[in-house]
């Protein structure tokens, strides 16, 4: 039966791309992906259809790369998990302690120091290309932002509890997906995306507080055992739900 695990990591990954920390980034990399100008991007004219196929492409390779890392991320994540097996119930309440710490830092009620840090790898190569977008996406991937950090650490915990390998590196991976599906979608609609964030702008600092908020009672569920409950209401409530198990 499908866990609310992978709807779940699916939901926090597209509340990882809508929080201020990677929103506002994303005119930049799609800018500098395209090969083009922000101000040719944010133009009346018609980006140039060379422009757009590459940007569109390195879009998808980029997704691809970061993807390819939360999977890589995932898999470490389960077979540690799976060496400590004995203590798994006591492990599970230790990470939905931190997973409400993490929930207090989204709503700023907690301010955690080293999840304000942020890691990048640098890279020569040229970003529009599809080598070069993929690397990039693979240096993002190990990028820790201070939105991304907390809910990529949450999922990663998460997966640590599962069964099988290939489990945990499904969880990471729809997490993947759900953060990176949006940005494709920005790739291809470049400028209804760009007048989307200025009108809205004012909501971010919102979407954060609200992922703060989902975190706690994600946290609540797992301390609780309550995990199934929201599983069948899902389920019930939205039956296609049920052949991703």
């Amino acid at each position: 039966m499908l866990e609310i695990s992978y709807p779940g990591a699916l939901l926090a990954g597209l509340g990882a791309f809508f929080t201020p920390c990677i929103l506002p980034m994303v005119p930049f990399y799609l800018s500098y992906m395209a090969g083009i100008s922000m101000s040719e991007l944010r133009g009346n004219d018609r980006i140039p259809p060379g422009a757009q196929r590459r940007l569109v492409t390195s879009a998808l390779f980029f997704a691809l790369g970061v993807t390819t890392i939360f999977g890589l991320l995932g898999l470490g994540a389960t077979a540690l998990g799976q060496g400590f097996a004995q203590w798994k119930q006591p492990l599970s309440y230790v990470a939905a302690a931190i997973i409400f710490v993490f929930g207090l830092h989204f709503l700023h009620l907690v301010r955690i120091p080293f999840l304000l840090r942020e890691a990048r790898m640098q890279s020569k190569m040229d970003p529009s290309t599809i080598l070069g977008a993929y690397v990039m996406g693979l240096a993002f991937g190990f990028g820790w932002t201070a939105c991304v950090g907390p809910i990529l650490a949450a999922i990663l915990m998460i997966a640590s509890m599962k069964e099988t390998l290939g489990q945990g590196a499904g969880l990471l991976i729809v997490f993947g997906l759900g953060m990176t599906s949006p940005f494709v979608l920005a790739a291809m609609f470049a400028r209804p995306f760009l007048k989307f964030i200025e009108r809205h702008r004012h909501i971010m600092p919102w979407v954060e507080k609200a992922m703060g908020v989902l975190m706690i009672v994600f946290a609540i569920l797992i301390a609780t055992g309550s995990m199934n409950v929201i599983s069948n209401w899902m389920i019930e409530t939205f039956p296609a739900l049920s052949g991703l198990g």
